[in-house]
């Protein structure tokens, strides 16, 4: 899914990243555990204790026990210089251990890497019991296998499990791997793997292909991909139910190839509307004999390779309307767009209530039958984004009636957008009565400006918990379509959703978690440098949903990375408060002396300013447009000059960063085996942070803050888009603007094909630049 409003890391080692040069600590051995009461009991502990020993932990000095409870919950004691950790499940245990440390200054896990330091246990402490008010913690979502993880080896996993674990998640989803099932069932069904493959489409846009938007985009899929998908998706599992978490796997949702669709007449399967401007999918109605049958042999196939599981997440509607009319007219809808979903609605209306919610509740009912066929005791999992994104679709109605036929403890809805689409829950009574899990998607396309809404995901969680009307909510979950960016965000959500929250109901203050997260995060904190931090968080944190992200039918995280248009002229401030995040900047940058040695610091004030400066640019991007616009060529000239010197310092400095572009072509080509396949991922690593595909909506939608596209695409984009407006200015010449968007996308095309793989260039002194950045952000 995307969030239009009308519809790996670089492979770094722990205890650190490559992207922040920490220095390598050698973990110590994980030693065996103290006499559990049973073998599996064993077994967990061990499993919870190596994560530890991962982690740089020594754990010698580290008692793990597994204590019944139907609540999740540990509780962390010290003693004679040891440290004890009771826990309802291995995640419990190493949360346990995690937050005990951290809030010592021992420990601090995240994605730019695991900072740690010899342990420093103090006699006499006592947690007490610390419990999480959900009893699932679920995360990622289904469009991170796109933008993020498609070139992840089994080192960069293992490093996302542990990270999983030290922040409390038990229920996420494992959606690698299954390409290897649907070739296998399609083979079955008579299908050439020629067919197959050119079905398939390229490895960053699977998520898509799965929830049936498209299909054999940018084809074929790679054989060779698919088997180390294969290896990559055991071993995930292998690790996660080592740790007592429940994956979400994947199951049938009605989606077939255009082979298997023509060559099957007689079946009932429609040709669903363009999604974006691809081709239209097809997709097989419940009601027909075959969906049954390939939903349950999916589900056979897959657990012959990768064994059983609890949870089925089966999407068949993302951004894609029911084709409840008789004769599927809804599906084949041309385009998509508030015009489609509003017909789309007006058909439904137009058939009688009674019919359009006898086939809404059909489609739901077959569709969770077709998962508890094969897998009796499962539980159908399903995001609830379709029902925010199409809501002219889908009312509190056809909502009720898709879900009336399916038992209410045998579903689990992920509403995963309500920083985005809130309130959906509310209005249909909690779901009615389905298991569901509450939640926030916060990061789109992987795009990562500098923002979120501590207080908002404070006051937000708290209501809903303490909101008698909402029902079966089993879980929390943060479900990002893009990793490595705002962390902050993340850490404090899972700390609200598992220790920040008490008995009662209350959250500790925003300030003393502050404390807390800066002692793991460098070590060490004070009132000034919490201080510091509440001012950037005033600054940066108080947006909820990153708005400009989706202007005038633009994509981008910035009017930077937007494709250039006269328009740009009147782009909107960005969310946030510059000068609260400014003050915010200059009093962490006061610190240095006191933090400079951490590199997690330096990686976070290079952020802020990055992210500043990136705002900063902007504005200097509108000046040259509105005044080349108006024929003032030397307003133009100067503020074209200060933008190129702000977007090639604003990329020397994120070469500091934990990914850049480099290290994203360098990471796919790796996954290749041969020169033609690095070449074939190198450019599709390319296609989906920039040009994406389709009618254009999409283009710069996972736009990154990276190195390498700073200077070497946002820039000569608007380069060229300048200097043309500056040439039409001076001839007193009409500006060409289709000619221009035409020359730039020849451009981009020739971008994406040209080979060139943008080796990182680390800065010296990141905060020495960082400080030039910002002064020259401001300049005039």
């Amino acid at each position: 899914m995307y969030d239009l409003a009308h519809i790996a890391a670089r492979r770094f080692r722990y205890l650190g990243p490559v992207a922040a040069g920490l220095v390598l600590a050698t973990p110590a051995a994980a030693q065996p555990d103290r006499p559990a009461t049973a073998p599996a009991a064993q077994s967990e502990t061990a499993a919870a204790r190596t994560v530890l020993a991962r982690l740089g932990v020594d754990t010698r000095r580290i008692d793990l026990a597994l204590v019944p409870g139907a609540t999740p919950q540990f509780r962390a004691r010290t003693a004679a210089g040891r440290l004890r950790i009771e826990g309802t499940s291995p995640v419990a245990l190493v949360r346990g251990a995690a937050r005990t440390l951290g809030q010592q200054g021992s420990l601090f896990v995240s994605w730019e890497g695991v900072r740690n330091r010899p342990l420093a246990l103090r006699d006499g402490y006592d947690s007490g019991v610390v419990a999480s008010p959900f009893s699932l913690r679920t995360y990622l979502n289904t469009c991170t296998y796109g933008y993020t993880t498609p070139w992840w080896n089994w080192g960069r996993w293992e490093r996302e499990i542990d990270w999983m674990a030290a922040h409390g998640v038990d229920t996420p989803l494992a959606m690698e791997g299954q390409e290897h099932v649907w070739r296998a069932l399609w083979r079955e069904q008579g299908m050439t793997d020629a067919q197959i493959a050119q079905g398939l489409s390229a490895a960053p846009f699977l998520p898509w292909q799965r929830m049936g938007n498209i299909a054999g985009y940018r084809a074929p899929l790679s054989a060779n991909w698919i088997e180390k998908k294969r290896v990559l998706q055991r071993q995930i599992l292998a690790r996660m139910r080592s740790l007592g978490m429940k994956p979400i796997l994947p199951a049938f949702s009605g989606y077939v190839p255009e082979a298997f669709a023509k060559a099957h007449p007689e079946a009932k399967i429609y040709q669903m509307r363009q999604w974006e401007g691809f081709p239209g999918t097809y997709w097989l109605d419940p009601s027909d004999p075959l969906f049954a049958k390939l939903a349950a042999r999916f589900l056979q196939l897959y657990t012959a390779t990768y064994g059983p599981g609890e949870y089925y997440l089966a999407d068949a509607f993302n951004e894609m309307v029911p084709p409840i009319a008789e004769d599927g007219s809804d599906a084949r809808a041309a385009a998509y767009g508030d015009a489609i979903a509003n017909t789309a609605a007006t058909r439904a209306a137009a058939l009688p209530k009674e019919v359009r919610d006898a086939r809404l509740a059909a489609y739901g009912e077959r569709l969770y039958r077709s998962i508890t066929a094969a897998a009796p005791n499962a539980t159908w999992v399903m995001q609830g984004w379709l029902f925010g994104a199409d809501k002219a679709f889908w009312t509190p109605d056809a909502i009720s009636a898709f879900l009336s036929k399916v038992p209410d403890e045998r579903m689990l809805i992920l509403d995963i957008g309500n920083d985005r689409y809130p309130g959906i829950w509310n209005a249909t009574k909690a779901f009615y009565g389905k298991g569901w899990a509450y939640g926030y998607v916060h990061n789109y396309g992987g795009s990562n400006p500098v923002y979120g809404d501590l207080n908002f995901y404070r006051s937000d969680i708290t209501a809903a918990l303490a909101n008698p009307g909402h029902g079966r909510m089993r879980g929390f979950g943060l479900f990002p379509e893009g990793l490595h960016s705002n962390g902050i965000a993340y850490a404090y959500a899972y700390d609200l959703a598992w220790g920040e929250i008490d008995a009662a109901g209350k959250a500790r203050p925003l300030d003393a978690w502050i404390g807390d997260y800066t002692r793991a995060r460098y070590g060490k904190t004070s009132p000034a440098l919490v201080a510091a931090w509440e001012k950037a968080i005033a600054g940066a944190y108080t947006t909820r949903y990153w708005t400009p992200r989706w202007w005038h039918e633009q994509a981008g995280a910035y009017l930077f990375f937007k494709f250039p248009s006269l328009d740009g002229a009147e782009y909107p401030a960005a969310p946030g408060d510059p000068a609260q995040l400014r003050a915010g900047i200059e009093a962490l940058l006061a610190q240095a002396p006191q933090h400079g040695g951490e590199l997690l610091y330096t990686y976070d004030v290079v952020d802020l300013v990055r992210h500043y400066a990136s705002v900063r640019l902007d504005d200097r991007l509108k000046t040259a447009v509105a005044a080349y616009k108006a024929g003032d060529l030397a307003t133009g000239d100067r503020a074209t000059a200060a933008a190129e010197r702000l977007a090639k310092d604003i990329d020397a400095l994120a070469g500091n960063q934990q990914e850049t572009l480099g290290s994203w072509l360098a990471d796919a080509a790796a996954y290749g085996d041969t020169p033609a396949e690095k070449a074939a991922f190198v450019e599709q690593a390319k296609a989906v942070v920039t040009v994406w595909g389709g009618t254009g909506h999409l283009s710069d939608y996972a736009s990154r803050a990276w190195q390498g596209l700073y200077a070497g695409y946002y820039w000569p984009r608007w380069q060229r888009f300048l200097a043309a407006q500056r040439a039409a200015a001076a001839a007193h010449q009409p500006f060409d603007a289709k000619a221009t968007a035409a020359a730039i996308r020849d451009w981009q095309a020739a971008w994406l094909k040209d080979g060139k793989m943008w080796a990182r260039q680390r800065p010296a002194a990141p905060l020495a630049l960082a400080r030039t950045l910002l002064a020259e952000s401001d300049a005039r």
